[in-house]
Formats: structure tokens, sequence, C-alpha cells
């Protein structure tokens, strides 16, 4: 006899609950309609063939899980990739983007490369320009440098000849220098006498003799003094001071109040100064009278 509650509770392991149900009595009817012509031996090799197909079921539906779970990661795994051929796709359209401006700035580049040729080319024949004007240049320098020379040589003759000048010049200066001594020194000769008589009346300075003199410094440097002479005035000591020239320049006047500033200092006593000269330039008469200077023409001697 069958035991469909056995067979049901098999089939509905593998099965589910309404497969097994349906199998149960699929198989009941079946038991049924052969229960008069199939053997127990047959029957229980069908139900040999009802497990196998029952765990090749399983196997089946075990399979199916696993399927199952490699389709969701496939399906997971498209998903990455779409989403990594979104970001390729995003990636192609900055590229060619960049390829758009870098094709641009090429461009650029190229009519850049135009122009500095063109410029290399114009500094080219500018260079060889330059270099025929150096070459010219040169060429000048040589003559000019051969010129020099030239010069050179007239400035040694020149040289030589000013020298001898200079030579001429010095000792004419000093033949000068020694007439112009021996004028002044005979102008001051003819001067002490009537010096003494003019200052006398004119100053009331009273000087026993004029005598030429030279006053030496403790540092041993000296002043040639032309007209000298120790006197008084209204009953006190005075030093006259005088300076003899032929000719009495604006450059004497300087001269003759440094040294009177000299004297001074040394002799410590009240000066009379005075200039004598056969002529007096116009600058030097007015620089002496601004300082209060007596000064006489050779002429009023007499």
């Amino acid at each position: 006899m069958l035991d469909t509650f056995k067979i049901y509770d098999e089939l509905k392991e593998n099965f589910g609950e309404q497969a097994a149900s349906k199998l149960t009595e699929v198989l009941g009817q079946i038991y049924q309609d052969l229960s008069d012509a199939v053997t127990k031996k047959e029957f229980n090799e069908l139900k040999e063939v009802v497990a196998d197909l029952a765990e090749a079921q399983k196997r089946t539906e075990q399979r199916l899980d696993e399927l199952t779970v490699c389709v969701n990661e496939l399906a997971e795994a498209q998903k990455r990739t779409e989403q990594r051929v979104n970001e390729l796709a995003e990636a192609q359209k900055r590229t060619e983007q960049r390829l758009d401006e870098l094709t641009v700035r090429v461009n650029e580049l190229a009519e850049a490369q135009k122009r500095t040729e063109q410029r290399v080319n114009e500094l080219t024949e500018a260079q060889k320009r330059t270099e025929q004007r150096v070459n010219e240049l040169t060429e000048a320098q040589k003559r000019t440098e051969q010129r020099l020379e030239e010069l050179a040589q007239a400035q040694k003759q020149t040289e030589i000849q000013l020298q001898k000048l200079t030579r001429r010049v010095g000792n004419i200066e000093e033949q000068l220098g020694g007439i112009s001594n021996t004028i002044g020194y005979s102008l001051e000769d003819r001067s002490f006498e009537p010096l003494k008589k003019l200052l006398e009346d004119e100053f009331a300075v009273k000087v026993p003799r004029l005598i030429r003199r030279n006053i030496v410094y403790p540092s041993g440097k000296f002043d040639e003094i032309n007209i000298y002479g120790e006197g008084y005035k209204n009953g006190g000591e005075i030093v006259v001071i005088g300076e003899s020239k032929a000719q009495f320049g604006l450059k004497d006047v300087k001269h003759f109040l440094k040294l009177l500033e000299r004297v001074k200092k040394h002799l410590n006593k009240p000066i009379f100064p005075l200039a004598l000269a056969y002529q007096f330039h116009p600058r030097a008469e007015e620089e002496l009278r601004k300082h209060k200077i007596k000064y006489y023409w050779s002429y009023e001697l007499k």
C-alpha cells in the first residue's frame, strides 16, 4: 500500500507544499492505475528515480542560488562598469576639450614660430650689416691709430720745443725779476728820506730812519720788509711797514695784507702800513683804501 503521507513529507522538503501536494496526488493516481500491472520491485525503482529527481532538483536549486548570487554580483559589477564608463566618457570629453585648446595653442605657437623665424632672418641680415660696419670701423680704427702714432711723434717734438721754450721763458722771467728787483730797490732807496718827511708832515709819525729788513719768525721762516722803520706817534711806539713795487696789482695787495698780519702778530706793536709804486692798478687802489692803507705814487716823493 502506498504511504502518501510519507511521500508528501519528502516531496514538501524539496518542492514546497503546493508542488508536493500535487505530486503526491499524481503519484497516488499513478499508483492506483498501475497497482495491478506494476510489480513492487518496479514501483520501488520508480521511487528511487523520484528520489534521484528530488536530489537533482536540490542541486539544481542550489546551483540556481549560486547563479543568482553570481548574477547579482555581475549586476553590481555592471553598475560599477557603467559608472566607470560614464567617468571615462566625461574624462574623454575633457580630454577632447583639452585637445581642442591644445590645438589652438599649437596653431598660435606655429604662427609665433613663423614670426620668430622671420625675426631671426631679419636679425641675421642686421648681423651681416653690423659685421660689415665693424669691419669698416676696424679699418677706420687702424687709420686712427696710425694717425695717433703720428700725432704722438708730433707731440714729442712739441714737448721738446715746449721744454726749450719753458727754459727760455724761465730765463726771461729770471732776468725780468732781476730787473724788477733792481727797479724796486732803486725806488726804495730813493724813498726813505722823502717818506720820513711825508709821514711826519701828514701823520705826525716820526721815524729816525727807514731801512730794508728781514723779520725772522720762531719757525725759521722770514719775511723781507721793503720799508721798515721804528718810530713814535703821539708819544707811543709805532712800526712802519711798507711794500714797494714797480707795479702794484690786486695780487700784491692780498700778499701785503697777509704779510701785515704775520708781522703784527710777531711784533705785537701798532703798525703803520704803506705802499709805494710807480703804478697802481685801479682795483689795487680800491683795496688799499678799503683797508685804510696809505699808498704813494713814486712821483709824490718829489
